[in-house]
């Protein structure tokens, strides 16, 4: 049996990953430390075959990122992982599985552009919360060893029942808004079920390395309200020609590249021996969209 903690308790991730463990309870044993407080500190770590490293603070700013938020960046995303991994490796655990993010990379391309990441493409964070996570990984990396394999996570964005950003914006505006225009743009998104299975072949598989996953499909933010409204027995109006307009409010509100800019890595970035998409794009959505 594996036993595996995860550091970072009520996170979206960390709750969904405990959950998805319990379907094999003579394989693994879940548990899960809260590193709020520095209560975490006194907790053993001996004895434990992986940490799975989900603590963190989320982006959330739309904007300019306040000097005391970014401060909190680092102390959090950054300086906690940087003690925590090191804490796991002095204390014996063999694997560490950290949850970096694609914001390593920058930010989405321009509406009307595409933007594909390679293997080769260089760390670029556009702001202190993308460098908050490149820094915990630079911190994090002169640990890795044979006795302590290292795994960083780059996902692009998560999303499932109950999560939180910007695909539940995208949901909400899919079920009221008549009209959605058409773009024909193109995202890495990875459902947190895929995601769930993934983390379970890293931990099975003793990985070390930097590591993509992916859905096996991209998403298209015009497709992805046409799903979501479909799963909810609406019709909604696709109107073209729209990309001048979302041009020019892209010049007043970084909000429209987000939703409608382009930003994916490449495929072949993101295959592995086993499979782990469990879902496609399609089955994603409506599992997402079940009502509670």
């Amino acid at each position: 049996m594996k036993k595996i903690l995860i550091t970072g308790a009520n996170s979206y991730i960390g709750t969904s990953f405990e959950k998805y463990m319990a379907q094999w309870p003579d394989r693994y044993q879940v548990d899960t430390v809260d590193m709020i407080d520095g209560s975490w500190r006194e907790k053993c770590f001996a004895g434990y075959d992986s940490v799975f490293h989900v603590a963190g603070i989320a982006h959330s700013d739309n904007g300019r990122i306040s000097p005391e938020k970014a401060k909190l960046y680092y102390a959090v995303n950054t300086d906690l992982t940087v003690e925590t991994a090191k804490k796991a490796k002095a204390e014996g655990v063999k694997q560490f599985i950290f949850m970096s993010s694609a914001i390593v990379y920058g930010e989405s391309a321009p509406v009307g552009r595409r933007r594909m990441i390679t293997k080769d493409t260089p760390v670029s964070p556009a702001n202190s919360y993308g460098d908050s996570k490149v820094q915990a990984e630079k911190g994090i990396t002169p640990l890795s060893d044979d006795g302590f394999k290292l795994v960083i996570l780059r996902p692009p964005m998560i999303y499932g029942p109950g999560s939180k950003g910007n695909y539940p914006v995208l949901s909400r505006l899919a079920r009221k808004l008549p009209v959605f225009p058409k773009v024909d743009n193109q995202r890495s998104m990875l459902f947190i079920g895929n995601l769930m299975e993934f983390v379970r072949l890293m931990v099975e598989n003793e990985e070390q390395g930097v590591f993509w996953p992916q859905n096996a499909e991209y998403s298209n933010t015009t497709e992805l309200v046409r799903l979501i409204a479909q799963v909810h027995g609406k019709k909604i109006l696709i109107v073209p020609g729209v990309n001048w307009a979302l041009k020019l409010m892209s010049h007043v509100t970084g909000l429209v590249n987000k939703a409608f800019g382009s930003m994916a890595y490449v495929m072949e970035l993101s295959d592995y021996p086993q499979n782990y998409r469990l879902y496609s794009l399609a089955e994603s959505i409506a599992a997402t969209e079940v009502e509670p």
